[in-house]
């Protein structure tokens, strides 16, 4: 079967209408009702757009995983995990798309990649880094100051690198560096925002691409830096 083209709508208007009123209908009775709806505005969307932005990602990355299965793939799950949580509404009320590093193995966010995160009014693609592990850390941390001037050109050209910080430059780098602040970083990543009528339109396979080839410089500077390929 020839897999999807990029100019062609893959997400309906019932996308975040359905998302909305899961929000406010967050029982399990409601969703059994409208789980047909979530079937085909939602999940059957989601695993297309996945499968065709596969061969697209790998150009950017030939390390990028677009697993398009509506289980267990890219695609995140609509159950959460209440265990642990004071909220116990069953259902997630976004639409989440890790395309992971082929190393990540289950823990893609601590690896350079691309989340889709879709969600009424608050769509965007994320890439980089969150929270990654200290040893991993310490390396980008050694990386901005090792290649400042590479670090300052995609800082220049308009990635801007968000997250929690510390409240100061931690042991071992100096605090008085001029990139102090990205030192204290915890998480390193960027995110790109998308209209709701962009996620919708026909051109939102492009639009997703161009946005996640504006963002790479930071995932291949992170992967160099953590010595992860790319």
């Amino acid at each position: 079967m020839a897999k999807p083209a990029l100019s062609e709508p893959y997400f309906g208007p019932d996308l975040f209408t359905f998302l909305r009123e899961l929000s406010r209908n967050n029982r399990r009775d409601w969703f059994l009702k409208n789980k047909a709806r979530y079937e085909s505005s939602v999940q059957a969307p989601a695993v297309r757009f996945i499968e065709a932005m596969g061969a697209p990602l790998e150009r950017v990355s030939h390390h990028l995983v677009a697993d398009a299965r509506a289980f267990g793939g890219s695609l995140g799950r609509i159950y959460r995990d209440t265990r642990f949580s004071k909220d116990k509404s069953p259902y997630r009320t976004t639409v989440g798309i890790h395309f992971s590093h082929e190393g990540a193995k289950g823990s893609g966010e601590h690896f350079p990649g691309f989340y889709l995160h879709i969600a009424p009014g608050e769509s965007m693609v994320y890439s980089g880094v969150w929270r990654p592990e200290a040893p991993a850390a310490t390396r980008i941390r050694q990386a901005i100051v090792s290649r400042s001037a590479e670090w300052a050109k995609l800082r220049r050209h308009g990635i801007e690198v968000e997250g929690d910080s510390y409240a100061r430059v931690p042991a071992g780098f100096d605090k008085d560096h001029p990139m102090a602040e990205d030192l204290k970083r915890k998480d390193f990543y960027a995110r790109r925002a998308f209209k709701d009528s962009e996620v919708t339109g026909p051109k939102f396979g492009s639009v997703f691409l161009a946005a996640c080839k504006g963002l790479d410089p930071l995932n291949r500077f992170l992967a160099e830096a953590m010595g992860v390929d790319w």
